[in-house]
């Protein structure tokens, strides 16, 4: 399926299409603005590390209203170009101009105070303290006395909250909350500060559809009132969704921006990567061979029920369905991360026990599990360490590792899975999304696996990247025989990637389809059956 088509989802639109047509009318077109709708302005800006230049004369607007697409591949410069805006980083060159005057030497407090914040992937909160503790930390309401006026505070973060169209208890300790909720109550922070201009890192990197189709609404719902996003994503379906401009970066340079409708996803891939993709997925010879893992009944009382399928060698068989149906947990119901209450794993067709992730290790499955960064990495640890960690003991001599063997090791899967980094004794934490995913994949094969369990294998990960990955598991199944069992909430990845396809709904299976299935059949069956 071309990709172009590819990301026209049939996944239902967050908003109505009469509330589209009246955001659109905030701040005009996303061209043929004159200069007096500018918020923001940046100019030529400049940045260099060490070894590195960062940004080559970077130049960048946004409107009042708007919400503007910043995308490129990991490494492009967008984070840094949002740095400096923050005041985090000073230019070595170039302006900032933010509602028609120029910011001398931007600190990050003198940029949150003229209406500038920026929400990261990785929250900036206090995990011990409450919502509304945290959405007015650094001033907090006091009384006459000078102390905290807490009746103040929890009524004034309860009217942050509903200006936003959704409610949290304000007493509740952050670390309660989701993802969802705690990006919401950024977002509610931000705004109880008067911001004018709201930068979103990946923000739907860990949210599912519906979190997502919330947090649309409310960003819809800001624009009505005038205020201005920065909405940086690799998943280009939402830029097309929400954005009504995008600017691409390419390493560290402007490339080009333009209204979304005069974008495609081809143009927006090309001008990403620096060459025409005209298939985003590779070409597949799919030859099935045995079967390898067989389950029969697996069931979690309230989670997922039912659950029987086979793998073949040689294949890639995919998992989707709507968030909460139960596609992760059918993964680690498998490896054995996970209690069941029923059901039976046949391995190579002998039936036995996984009760934990070392037995199915010991069977040969390895697991990727959809948050590396938590679940699949040792972010602090080198890369070394990180993919030799999942069988030492292959490294062992009479208790002491052997390192020059260890060491011969990792710089082979390294190469062979063309893993970007400037040693193999870098911490991975430092590695980009992409080659993040490569080090998780590198430690299974070091386990040996012939099953991969993998979960979301591109999230987080650029344009680029993705194909890189795409690559790699197709010569996972087609070269080394492995067969590989993937869950993505992408369709496009699923379609494109998969030889069958299981489509869950509610901790069910509800259809096993073939891989020219079309997106509107999965949602189908993922919504009503």
């Amino acid at each position: 399926m071309p990709v172009s088509d590819a990301f026209d989802s049939s996944f239902e639109k967050s908003i109505s299409q009469e509330d589209r047509t009246a955001a659109d009318g905030v701040g005009g077109e996303a061209n043929g603005m004159n200069s007096s709708s500018d918020l923001l302005e940046m100019k030529e800006i400049e940045k260099s590390f060490p070894g590195v230049k960062a940004l080559q004369g970077v130049s960048f607007k946004v409107r009042r209203g708007e919400v503007h697409g910043l995308v490129g591949e990991n490494g492009a410069g967008k984070s840094t170009l949002m740095k400096i805006l923050s005041g985090a980083y000073q230019a070595d060159g170039g302006e900032i101009w933010l509602e028609g005057e120029r910011i001398e030497a931007p600190s990050p407090s003198d940029m949150i105070n003229r209406g500038v914040a920026v929400i990261y992937q990785e929250f900036a909160q206090a995990e011990h303290l409450s919502v509304a503790e945290n959405l007015f930390m650094n001033r907090m309401p006091r009384t006459a006395l000078g102390r905290i006026d807490w009746r103040r505070l929890r009524s004034d973060a309860t009217k942050a909250m509903e200006r936003l169209g959704f409610q949290i208890d304000p007493d509740l300790p952050i670390n309660r909350l989701s993802v969802a909720q705690r990006q919401l109550v950024e977002i509610a922070r931000a705004i109880s500060r008067e911001a004018k201009l709201i930068v979103l890192d990946e923000p739907s990197a860990v949210l599912g559809d519906s979190e997502l189709h919330t947090l649309f609404a409310i960003i819809h719902r800001l624009r009505q009132e005038g205020v201005a996003f920065i909405y940086i994503s690799h998943r280009l379906k939402e830029v097309f969704e929400l954005c009504q401009s995008a600017t691409v970066l390419r390493d560290g340079k402007w490339i080009a921006t333009r209204a979304v409708e005069d974008w495609t996803t081809d143009t927006l891939i090309g001008s990403m990567v620096g060459r025409s993709i005209s298939d985003y997925f590779p070409p597949r010879n799919p030859s099935p061979g045995e079967e390898v893992l067989h389950v029969e009944g697996l069931t979690r009382e309230g989670i997922i029920r039912d659950i029987s399928f086979t793998l073949r060698k040689g294949e890639i068989l995919g998992i989707c369905g709507l968030a909460g149906a139960g596609r992760s947990e059918v993964l680690r119901a498998i490896m054995g991360a996970d209690e069941l209450d029923s059901g039976s794993v046949r391995v190579h067709g002998k039936t036995t026990r996984i009760s934990s992730p070392r037995d199915a290790i010991g069977l040969h499955i390895g697991f990727a599990p959809e948050d590396r960064k938590t679940e699949g990495l040792f972010l602090g640890q080198s890369v070394r360490f990180n993919v030799t960690i999942s069988r030492l003991k292959r490294f062992l001599s009479f208790g002491r590792l052997k390192l020059a063997e260890e060491r011969k090791a990792v710089e082979q899967h390294v190469q062979r899975l063309r893993v970007k980094t400037p040693h193999i004794a870098t911490p991975v934490g430092n590695l980009s999304g992409g080659n993040q995913q490569k080090c998780v994949i590198a430690k299974q094969l070091n386990a040996e696996c012939d099953v991969l369990l993998i979960d979301e294998p591109t999230r987080g990960v650029d344009v680029g990247a993705r194909r890189e990955i795409y690559e790699l598991m197709i010569e996972l199944v087609e070269t080394r025989g492995m067969a590989v069992l993937m869950v993505s909430s992408e369709l496009p990845e699923i379609i494109g990637m998969c030889d069958r396809i299981l489509v869950m709904r509610e901790g069910e299976i509800t259809a096993e389809l073939p891989r020219n299935a079309s997106e509107e059949e999965i949602m189908n069956y993922a919504t009503f059956h």
